[in-house]
């Protein structure tokens, strides 16, 4: 007992065991438990991939690899800047979409071709929603298999955390073309969307609604639901980051990523006007048509 408190008078000696104290609680708590989900995720990863194991919950998502190439597709985000109205103007448009959308569902028409979900208090939330959609495909992440009644009429993603579980100064991720193997967590929905497009063949991906604007006055989101991101002071310099990895594939690989968001924070990508893209489209459309007569 006197040896005890010898050390802890001693403020060399107590300095030394609280920073031992600190690494065994960090080793045990983190870095032990990262270590172990990286080593699991990797081999299961190997299995699927090699064909080892051929009856995982991913199969299913395996079966629509470059369903779209070469086509282009839209990915609703859920900022503040969204409106009804850009919705209506997406009726005939391949769009994916996410999260709190199915909230706007009684007030318009428009429904998205494919819906995403990874983030698990979320799904609990708006379950009720989710097993109304009618929609050609449900994208959700294993992470939140645990929250879901059945995986058969949904696309399970192997989603890759890297870190992000604790927390980290060094905002990082990493892009995925193949959405089988993994997609990388980028801090949001958003950026896991834009990796299973790049999957799918997509070669043109326009972003909308994609603010990364996290305002103090708590407007984050197209659709009120009383949910705020308790680091959401943060949350757009995170997703920002990712998306430069993003650019740096898409860039390398021919892909085309633009964001056509009214406003916001993000520049990565080069700006475009949503309707001028729509009017383009439907310019060319009439122009094919008159030809074909």
């Amino acid at each position: 007992m006197k040896i005890k408190e010898t050390l802890k008078d001693n403020k060399f000696t107590y300095n030394i065991i609280t920073k031992i104290r600190d690494f065994q609680y960090i080793t045990k708590k983190i870095v032990i438990p990262n270590f172990i989900y990286k080593i699991n995720f990797n081999i299961k990863k190997f299995l699927r991939v090699k064909r080892i194991n051929k009856n995982s919950c991913y199969e299913k998502l395996r079966n629509i690899k470059n369903k779209h190439k070469g086509e282009r597709c839209f990915i609703v985000a859920t900022g503040p800047s969204l409106t009804i109205e850009d919705l209506e103007k997406l009726k005939d448009e391949v769009t994916f979409s996410m999260n709190s959308i199915c909230l706007a569902f009684n007030d318009t028409d428009w429904r998205p071709t494919y819906y995403g979900i990874q983030f698990d208090i979320l799904y609990k939330e708006l379950k009720k929603h989710i097993d109304m959609l009618e929609v050609e495909g449900i994208f959700i992440a294993d992470s939140i298999l645990n929250e879901v009644d059945t995986i058969d009429d949904y696309y399970i993603y192997p989603l890759n955390l890297l870190n992000h579980t604790r927390q980290h100064r060094k905002f990082n991720s990493k892009f995925s073309s193949d959405a089988f193997a993994q997609v990388f967590d980028g801090y949001s929905i958003t950026y896991s969307l834009i990796q299973i497009a790049v999957y799918l063949g997509f070669k043109e991906i326009y972003l909308l609604g994609a603010d990364c604007n996290y305002s103090s006055n708590m407007n984050h989101h197209f659709k009120d639901y009383s949910f705020v991101d308790p680091a959401y002071s943060q949350a757009g310099n995170k997703m920002i980051s990712a998306y430069k990895e993003a650019k740096k594939y898409a860039d390398k690989n021919n892909i085309k990523i633009y964001n056509a968001t009214r406003g916001g924070m993000l520049e990565v990508f080069e700006r475009i006007n949503l309707d001028t893209v729509l009017k383009e489209n439907y310019e060319q459309a009439k122009l094919l048509n008159r030809k074909t007569i």
